[in-house]
């Protein structure tokens, strides 16, 4: 019995071996047995190593009906570790109350949700590994002052410190994918809280990231504009206040830090309309 791939899935199914068992092996667990969360098994080439950890206590979650009927014929032990359904409506809590890590071969049509979904749930995930698309992979792990640095890489790095493991070729798969391959490890660094409003630097990322080629005076202007009309500041005032030089750069220049202080430096206008 094989399963089809199915494009409206992003299913590539991994078939190299030695791949599918240098991303088991980077997963990395410190208490025994630890909570590990598959997405997307498809086939098991992951899980059928992943099974043979002691170290782990594994779950799998997966969409595609034949893929889960494949599972269960092939995996004895899958009984109890195997759950159908979309990981990105899956409620997380119920099948893991404390902490657990998270691996797989995400489907590439999906995998900034699955990051966003992880974010979502960060102070209980430590620890992240995955193959996904190069392209995604480098602009995750990438530094400020590159084209490929943005909105997810600014979003991931506040929270998690990203290594860029491996490159992996399209031949090492089933159907090839048109693209190349990587597999990350992220880890949940020790940050506890951003020190400003964190809805805010969401705004502020999402925003300037949405006109990247602009400076952030013109980018962040209608956000800074809106918050001196309610502030009661006069243009001369607000024109002050974006003559800073951080707003003459581009977001890409900025690191997370210099988000979270362009965050508070913009949150003080709120910050001194409540008092």
């Amino acid at each position: 019995m094989e399963v089809r791939a199915k494009k409206a899935l992003g299913q590539h199914f991994l078939t190299d071996q030695r791949i599918a068992q240098d991303i088991v092996a980077a997963l990395e667990v410190q208490e025994k047995p630890f909570p590990v969360l598959e997405i997307g098994p498809g086939m098991g080439v992951l899980t059928q190593y992943l099974l043979q950890r002691e170290d782990i206590a594994l779950k799998c979650i997966e969409i595609d009906g034949e893929s889960v009927d494949y599972l269960i014929t092939h995996f004895p032990d899958m009984p109890g570790k195997l759950l159908q359904g979309d990981f990105l409506t899956l409620k997380l809590e119920r099948i893991f109350p404390d902490r657990f890590a998270v691996i797989g071969n995400f489907p590439y049509n999906i995998s900034s949700q699955i990051f966003f979904k992880v974010l979502d749930h960060k102070d209980r995930i430590p620890q992240v590994v995955c193959m996904i698309q190069k392209e995604v992979a480098e602009r995750i792990a990438e530094k400020p002052g590159t084209k490929t640095y943005g909105i997810l890489s600014v979003f991931l790095q506040a929270w998690y410190d990203i290594e860029y493991l491996f490159t992996v070729g399209s031949g090492c798969f089933a159907p090839p994918p048109k693209v190349t391959s990587a597999v990350i490890r992220l880890r949940r660094n020790g940050r506890t809280d951003l020190g400003c409003d964190e809805k805010l630097f969401k705004t502020v990322v999402k925003t300037a990231f949405g006109q990247r080629r602009k400076t952030l005076r013109n980018s962040l202007r209608p956000l800074a504009r809106a918050k001196a009309d309610r502030e009661g500041w006069s243009d001369d005032t607000l024109a002050a206040f974006l003559a800073d030089p951080v707003f003459d750069l581009r977001p890409e220049r900025l690191g997370v830090e210099d988000f979270v202080a362009l965050t508070r430096s913009l949150d003080t206008l709120e910050t001194q309309k409540q008092a």
